[in-house]
């Protein structure tokens, strides 16, 4: 017998008892449902971090601050006791938060530490407010996108930080307020910004809106405005009118970049070396490594559901298949007496195993597709609607052949121990079996 003539005898086999067939294969697709429908949200969830991570910063970079050893004792900012002055601290960024401002000398110093390719300090830049014509004026904080950086637009484009047009990009929060029907709208119209120096004169300075930013999971300057290099460059000056240059130069963090084929052995080094010249390093994976990992803690939870349902249906296949033994005890002597080795009805008893698994892994991957599709529709536009680009569930089709086929190996496995039975089968026996 051809192997052809093999599977197409297995595939007709399998619907001799057409209600055992198919309760089996509602086992099998259960369990292959559920693995789809996971492993489809893990994948979703997983590209929108990764497209969230151009937004973070470059994968080849780190910010560092300077290393505050007050921050965990009794009047560090984890305490609910006032903290001590430090002549030394500067803004953060975050209203209430302060740094250890790092000097021109740290930023040397950065350079000269063993692993650091360039350093880039960022400047802290805390404007007073921001306004459309003789509109309202909002409060509002800036920044600027480091190299690698992404922003997540809703319209018109980053800006141009090569430009020497002062640009900006206004966050979609801030488009209604400021006057603007819509964010297409605000595209190519001025914004003036107020902003005070050391000796408490007001300055204004205008920038173009070239485009709006939508919200997102890690934006780099998250609600911030974004503004370009030479809109940094002018507001610096403005803040910085009446200091001295030692006072000017002072910076809340800088982004220290490194080998971007650094291993993880390689970049934990380069922390450590930072750490033992006062300094503390966090890169991309620092700051997104917990969310990945709950994520992928909580799909794996759930696959461990789904192969449980697949075990369940692998008891089914082989109590389909003994069953479908017993009743055809004749039959296999038939074949062998007329010169069936052991070895084809084991492959025919085999393949119908395979076959079940096929069925229904097949049913249960293309179902949970119409299905996750459905839902993430439904959340995207609704529940999860301020997470803008976010596909909650995904699906990749290398993933989907991979639970077919594992589904699969499952069912063949499964139906090893009653293809065996068959096969050892004596056919003198089997033909007088009733």
């Amino acid at each position: 017998m051809k192997t052809s003539d093999l599977i197409g005898s297995a595939i007709s086999n399998t619907f001799r008892s057409k209600t055992r067939t198919i309760l089996t294969i509602l086992a099998i697709f259960v369990g292959a449902f559920t693995l789809t429908l996971t492993s489809g949200l893990g994948t979703g969830i997983n590209a929108y971090i990764a497209d969230t991570v151009a937004g973070v910063g470059a994968s080849d970079a780190m910010t560092v601050s300077k290393t505050n050893k007050d921050a965990t004792g009794s009047l560090g900012p984890n305490s609910s006791e006032p903290r001590k002055y430090d002549p030394n601290a500067v803004s953060s960024g975050i209203p209430g938060q302060t740094v250890l401002a790092l000097t021109p000398d740290d930023i040397n110093t950065l350079k000269g530490i063993d692993g650091v390719r360039s350093v880039d300090a960022i400047r802290t830049i805390t404007p007073d407010y921001i306004q459309a014509g003789d509109g309202t004026q909002f409060v509002a904080s800036v920044g600027s996108l480091v190299p690698g950086q992404t922003a997540v637009l809703a319209t018109g484009s980053e800006p141009d930080p090569k430009t020497t047009d002062p640009q900006i990009a206004l966050p979609v929060a801030y488009v209604k307020p400021l006057g603007f029907d819509t964010n297409k709208d605000a595209i190519g119209q001025t914004i003036t910004i107020g902003i005070t120096d050391a000796e408490r004169h007001p300055h204004t300075l205008e920038a173009t809106v070239v485009g709006v930013t939508e919200e997102a999971l890690a934006s780099p300057t998250g609600s911030s405005i974004l503004i370009n290099n030479a809109l940094s460059d002018a507001l610096f000056t403005a803040q910085t009118t009446g200091l001295t240059p030692e006072q000017a130069d002072r910076y809340a963090s800088a982004t220290v970049w490194f080998n971007p084929d650094a291993t993880d052995k390689q970049i934990h080094a380069l922390k450590d070396r930072l750490t033992d010249k006062g300094f503390t390093g966090t890169t991309i994976a620092d700051r997104l490594g917990m969310i990945t990992t709950v994520i992928d803690g909580i799909v794996l939870v759930l696959n461990a559901f789904a192969i449980i349902a697949l075990l369940a249906a692998a008891f089914g296949i082989v109590n389909t298949l003994y069953m479908s033994v017993q009743e055809r005890t004749r039959e296999i002597g038939l074949m062998k007496a007329m010169g069936m080795g052991s070895g084809r009805i084991f492959t025919i008893f085999s393949l119908e195993a395979a076959f079940l698994g096929l069925l229904g892994s097949a049913i249960g991957a293309g179902i949970a597709m119409l299905a996750g599709t459905g839902i993430s529709r439904a959340l995207s536009a609704g529940l999860l609607a301020n997470l803008p680009g976010l596909t909650l569930i995904a699906f990749d089709p290398a993933s989907i052949a991979i639970i077919i086929i594992l589904v699969m190996v499952i069912a063949f496995l499964s139906g090893t121990l009653p293809a065996a039975r068959a096969a050892r089968k004596d056919p003198v026996d089997a033909l007088r079996y009733e």
